[in-house]
């Protein structure tokens, strides 16, 4: 069977088990829609949480980064991860212990403030829809590959099936279907990471493939860096960014993680705190078998593009593809316009290097290059071609495709939940509707997640950067705004209202104006202030590092001016310590 035809009846097969998932488990109330009725186990939760965090950018782009960054890009993994163990040990259980539907809810009674939920409102917003921009990359990157047709096409296509079943079915829907989508991209995800290693080093196991030898006897990795070098790239596994940049962009992603609303609001759907917390360990086991291959995959991808791309010795003058001879996977891709040649030279071959590297000027020079001709290669592309280029069966490619699609969409639809359920329950029920009924706050649910799908595919179009780049820039606006209100509401009771406010302001304008200052205003191509370049930020912290600072300066100021003005009201204070306390946790609160 050709390649389409099964592509089309594997991710057919895989949609019609979504939707049908999503119909079967409709929601019915606003319990069921934004807690799926507190009644999941915590397994099966931890499992649904792992599909909603594995999101495009891990499961499409993350891989994709490491092929192309090296060493560098073990910040994703470490910074992803690790938030997990934070979220676990000091936000999960105590917000499940009090017992509301959503963040805004908690720092709405925590800091006694409508004004406190309101910016908490804001920050959600904020933080949510800048990473539902880097699932719509990432949608219209497999829609486009999927269906053989232009990246926005792909992501048009993309922003209606995620209406049809996120608008559907709520949380009590979108659960049930994670669990789906995390066996369908779990195992799409490491079937192909087998092969590839098996055809590399021999090993079955990528996590060991990537420390073992090739054919040659030389170690993968020692390997990769001798062809980096001798394309006029640095080492492979070379650091390659100032350390304060890796530093803080690793704990901009940890707290970011810990203080995702789509992520805690996935806690509020067990039936105990104990639950909480399992649910945390179980999905950190589930998001490992993924984090452990992605750095398996991303050498082999790049070892297997640049073999593909070098037909005879690397670096050499004459080791180079024709274009003519182009392999079908590169005529593929180059359709959705992810993957550009240019024949810079006029020779028909295609000529692969670092051109940014003086010292390799002259010997390029020498060969008659004119410059990489490799002009696009989308890194968010490599994993799902990864499989074309290393001449996989049908089936496997096929399979990829439906597991880009499912982490893409799961994690949407987390997000276009938690966006949801902050304007219709937070703000509407919260503050300026009280006495709207259930079904009215329903219909303003799925009002609300249409619009923020319509608004995320416009920006999606024009991304800021690759899926994981663009999802940092969201971790870095939670960590500046949410977790350290969340922090602080749960471990330090001299916290009060104003500081709160103040603290979340601070915070998340200092880090969105960072951000803009050098992604354009808004993310509108062409309006940033300077170029984006390790030259011009402060101290070499890239926008997407900044969130760490942010959430310093939210910190500092929230304590500093709490300090100065009036303590917060006795049985505010002693709410706060009861949360810490392990027992006496009641059945959440639906109102």
């Amino acid at each position: 069977m050709d390649l389409t035809t099964l592509t089309y009846i594997v991710v057919g097969m895989t949609f019609a088990l979504y939707i049908g998932i999503a119909i079967w488990a409709k929601a019915g109330t606003t319990g069921e829609f934004y807690a799926a009725g507190r009644g999941i186990h915590p397994v099966a939760n931890g499992m649904a949480t792992a599909a909603d965090w594995m999101s495009a950018a891990s499961f499409i782009s993350m891989a994709g980064l490491i092929a192309f960054m090296g060493y560098d890009a073990s910040l994703f993994l470490m910074g992803w991860t690790g938030g997990y163990v934070l979220l676990a040990m000091l936000l999960a259980p105590y917000l499940r212990k009090f017992g509301k539907f959503t963040v805004p809810e908690f720092i709405g009674d925590r800091y006694y403030s409508q004004t406190a939920r309101i910016v908490a409102v804001i920050c959600l917003i904020v933080a949510s829809l800048t990473y539902v921009i880097g699932q719509m990359k990432g949608i219209g990157v497999a829609f486009s590959r999927f269906l053989q047709v232009d990246f926005e096409t792909g992501l048009f296509t993309g922003m209606i099936i995620v209406f049809f079943y996120a608008v559907l079915g709520g949380m009590k829907g979108i659960t049930y279907t994670q669990i789906a989508q995390y066996c369908v991209l779990i195992f799409a995800y490491t079937v192909p990471a087998i092969f590839i290693s098996l055809n590399l080093t021999g090993t079955p196991i990528p996590q060991m493939g990537l420390f073992s030898a090739m054919e040659d006897g030389m170690p993968l990795l020692a390997r990769l860096d001798l062809t980096m070098t001798d394309l006029g790239f640095n080492q492979y596994t070379a650091q390659k960014t100032n350390t304060l940049n890796m530093v803080l962009y690793t704990f901009s992603l940890m707290i970011g993680t810990a203080g995702l609303p789509h992520v805690i609001i996935r806690f509020f759907t067990v039936p105990r705190v104990k639950d909480a917390r399992y649910s945390a360990g179980w999905a950190l086991v589930f998001i490992g078998i993924l984090y452990t291959t992605a750095p398996a995959v991303g050498a082999m991808a790049i070892t297997n593009l640049i073999g593909t791309i070098q037909t005879g010795p690397v670096g050499s003058a004459d080791g180079n593809l024709s274009y003519e001879n182009r392999p079908q996977w590169f005529k593929n891709w180059e359709k959705t316009g992810l993957l550009k040649y240019e024949d810079k030279n006029g020779d028909g071959m295609i000529q692969y290097y670092n051109d940014k590297n003086k010292d390799f000027a002259a010997t390029a020079e020498s060969y008659g290059w004119k410059g990489n001709e490799m002009t696009k290669v989308d890194r968010d592309i490599m994993v799902l071609a990864n499989p074309e280029i290393a001449e996989l069966p049908n089936w496997v490619i096929a399979l990829v495709a439906a597991g880009g699609l499912a982490a893409a969409l799961s994690t949407a639809a987390g997000l276009l939940l938690a966006i949801s359920s902050s304007i219709s329950h937070d703000l509407l029920k919260g503050i300026f509707a009280k006495g709207i009924s259930e079904k009215s706050e329903l219909l303003a649910a799925r009002i609300a997640m249409a619009g923020a799908i319509v608004v995320a595919g416009y920006f999606g179009l024009h991304p800021p950067g690759f899926a994981a780049q663009v999802v940092a820039l969201a971790f870095g606006l939670a960590a500046s705004s949410i977790f350290p209100a969340l922090m602080m509401g749960i471990f330090n009771k001299r916290v009060n209202n104003t500081g709160a406010v103040v603290g979340m302001l601070a915070g998340l304008g200092s880090t969105l104006l960072y951000i803009f200052w050098f992604k354009g205003w808004f993310f509108i191509p062409g309006t940033a202030m300077a170029a984006n370049t390790p030259d011009n930020h402060l101290l070499g912290i890239q926008p997407e590092a900044f969130g760490a600072i942010g959430a310093m300066i939210n910190f500092g100021s929230a304590i500093l001016v709490s300090k100065m003005t009036k303590a917060p009201p006795e049985h505010i204070q002693h709410l706060v310590e009861d949360i810490r306390v392990p027992r006496g946790a009641g059945t959440a609160v639906d109102h």
